[in-house]
């Protein structure tokens, strides 16, 4: 019997490759960071030979690591970042990868703002035009790129293109597509008049055939397993829509049970049976076979603490130490005021604003970098709330939430971020630092700790239990880890 699955995770940054036996349990993972471009400002995008070479370094070292024999693995399973634009040519080959933080259309979607264009996607697709958006980027390479639109055979996105060098297949999946708004999402198919809101009308032949995620999309060929070290024939599922897969891995399965994931990006979701809530929200996609996920996200969460720590911190801290430890280690040691400074997280825009800007507010002369630190953390978790809000304003009804992503290993961001998203008295907000896919049960003692915190918060009833989940890194002896907020903090920062 064949004991083993390859997941893979095809992010803005890292891919990632780990193998679990049956049970869940992690065996091996190896993870290769890739490089992003900048052509001009708002341009965003990713070598794919970069990307590919990444991905079988990742896999041939994670078979490795785990010491199997790769006739062992059953099947492989690959997520990836939605949206941004992944595409081959005419003839198959690499072309283009425009990541999920990129903003060159946001002049064409205020254009279609005036012109009603989220009128008519939006009773579709359940989604409005955004400028990291799939179609929207096509539309724009379209108007002013056509000489690169023209060469393009084949759209889809960053996990597919994995999925399509393993198997040789031209396919993508429901999630990521519904994801991108590129479906009736009642219907889970490709719909013309959508296509033709956009300005896509001839462009239907640019997208792939459609399957379930679960669903095999195709078998690794003779020369994948050759690069990679993979058994030729393995199958190669569809695969998941990063987001969904973080739910999916960290325990969220239940309807109305929360997702929240503190990465690149701010995904903030919840699992709901039909495809509409009350009210829009931002981004809805599938979930499995007959659910869906209502979501609020931007691109402003942990990737202000990755542009902070790479810009301010490395280099700067000890021997041994994570420069992010070190950071948040600093931030831990301030003791709020109320003067304190404020941070809107805006370096890649905002969600419906691609001009926004990041910036802090509220500086003054006795404030450390401990504070800005602080400051960003704390303006990253109002994000999420703002996001929240909206997601309960549609009609959702949660007292839970699961916290997974890279956010979920800072030494504050678990803490911190249930008193910021003011889940109501009692309530119980579970935080996990989890990888995705990984197996959820208690880790070793000396590793992390379940611990229950009881939170008075002076600004309402005292609150029920939040249970934590973190790990317990002491890197500065003595400090105390500060997880203090308030409503005015939040007013304030909404009204800079």
């Amino acid at each position: 019997m064949k004991e083993y699955l390859l997941g893979l995770d095809a992010g803005n940054t890292v891919i990632k490759a780990v193998i679990f036996d049956r049970a869940g349990n992690e065996i091996a993972a190896a993870a290769e960071e890739g490089h992003s471009r900048m052509p001009s400002p708002g341009h965003v995008e990713r070598g794919l030979d970069e990307l590919w070479t990444n991905a079988r370094q990742v896999i041939r070292a994670c078979i490795e690591k785990a010491k199997i024999r790769p006739e062992e693995i059953a099947a492989i399973g690959c997520a990836g970042h939605g949206n941004g634009l992944y595409a081959l040519d005419r003839n198959g080959a690499p072309l283009l990868g425009i990541q999920s933080i990129d903003t060159r259309a946001t002049g064409l979607v205020e254009q279609w703002a005036l012109e009603g264009v989220g009128e008519r996607t939006q009773p579709i697709a359940r989604q409005r035009p955004w400028p990291s958006q799939t179609p929207t980027l096509l539309a724009w390479l379209k108007r002013y790129k056509p000489e690169q639109f023209n060469r393009i055979g084949t759209v889809f996105f960053s996990k597919d293109f994995i999925v399509n060098r393993l198997t040789g297949e031209r396919v993508s999946e429901v999630s990521d597509m519904s994801g991108a708004g590129l479906l009736d999402l009642a219907t889970r198919r490709y719909d013309q008049a959508l296509m033709e809101a956009y300005g896509l009308s001839d462009c239907m032949d640019l997208l792939p055939p459609l399957i379930e995620s679960a669903d095999i999309a195709g078998t690794v060929t003779e020369e994948v397993a050759a690069q990679t070290g993979l058994a030729a024939g393995t199958p190669v599922v569809g695969g998941l829509f990063d987001v969904v897969a973080s739910a999916l891995g960290s325990g969220v399965t239940r309807t109305g049970s929360a997702s929240i994931i503190a990465g690149t990006w701010s995904i903030n979701q919840v699992i709901i049976d039909g495809p509409d809530l009350d009210g829009p929200v931002f981004m809805s996609s599938t979930f499995d076979r007959s659910r869906y996920m209502a979501m609020e996200n931007s691109a402003t969460s942990a990737a202000n603490l990755e542009w902070l720590v790479k810009e301010f911190f490395e280099g700067e801290h000890a021997e041994g130490v994570s420069p992010f430890d070190a950071a948040c280690a600093l931030a831990g040691a301030v003791e709020p005021t109320a003067d304190d400074p404020l941070y809107h997280p805006y370096l890649y825009g905002a969600q419906q604003d691609g001009h926004a800007r990041a910036g802090f507010y509220g500086i003054a002369g006795w404030h450390t970098k401990g504070h800005l630190v602080r400051a960003l953390l704390e303006g990253v978790a109002f994000g999420h709330r703002a996001h929240i809000e909206t997601i309960r304003k549609a009609g959702a009804v949660f007292n839970e939430a699961v916290l997974s992503g890279g956010g979920s290993r800072s030494l504050i961001w678990p803490r911190s971020l249930p008193m910021c998203l003011a889940f109501p008295s009692p309530s119980l907000a579970r935080a996990r630092p989890v990888r995705w896919g990984r197996r959820l049960r208690p880790e070793p003692a000396s590793v992390s700790s379940r611990i229950l915190v009881r939170v008075r918060r002076p600004w309402c009833r005292p609150s029920g239990i939040i249970v934590l989940t973190s790990c317990l890194r002491r890197i500065m002896p003595g400090a105390t880890l500060s997880i203090t907020t308030s409503p005015r903090r939040w007013r304030r920062c909404g009204g800079v």
